[in-house]
C-alpha cells in the first residue's frame, strides 16, 4: 500500500461510517429518511431544560416544536445554498429528533430561544404529589 487506504468490498466508506457513530445508531429517535439532531438534556430545579445544536437555521421560519402525549418533537429544516455540486460535509434537508418528558410535564408553558446555533427549550416540571390517596367504597 502506498499511503492508500483501500476500502473493503461490503464496508462503508469511512466519513459514512463516522457519521453514523457521531449521530448514533440508525434510526434512534428520528424519523426514518431524516437526520438526527444532537441534544443535551437536564433536569435544573422544576424545569426539563433540552439544547439542541441547530446552526445555520432561521428558527422563526425553519423550526416546529411539538408535544403530543408526553412526546416532544423537535423538527428543522435547512436548504442548500450552493448550486453547484461541491464537496460537503454539511447535512441539508429534514432533521428530527423526539423525547419523552418527565411525568407531569405536559408542555403547556414550555418555552423556546434560539442563539448562537443553539436552540433551548425549558418545560415546567410540575411536583409530584406524594402520598396516599384513600379511595372510599360506595354501599350499594
Amino acid at each position: 500500500m502506498s499511503g492508500m487506504i483501500e476500502r473493503l468490498p461490503g464496508w462503508p466508506a469511512l466519513p459514512d461510517l463516522f457519521g453514523w457513530v457521531e449521530g448514533g445508531l440508525p434510526a434512534a429517535h428520528t424519523v426514518p429518511g431524516t437526520h438526527g439532531i444532537r441534544i443535551e438534556e437536564h433536569l435544573e430545579e422544576g424545569t426539563y431544560v433540552l439544547r439542541a445544536e441547530l446552526p445555520g437555521i432561521d428558527p422563526a421560519k425553519d423550526v416546529e416544536i411539538t408535544v403530543t402525549e408526553g412526546l416532544l418533537t423537535l423538527r428543522a429544516e435547512r436548504a442548500a445554498e450552493t448550486t453547484g455540486k461541491h464537496h460537503t460535509e454539511f447535512r441539508y434537508g429534514t432533521f428530527t429528533r423526539s423525547v419523552r418528558l418527565p411525568a407531569g410535564a405536559t408542555g403547556d408553558d414550555a418555552t423556546a430561544e434560539y442563539k448562537d446555533g443553539v436552540l433551548t427549550i425549558e418545560v415546567p416540571v410540575p411536583e409530584e404529589k406524594a402520598g396516599t390517596r384513600t379511595i372510599p367504597v360506595r354501599h350499594g
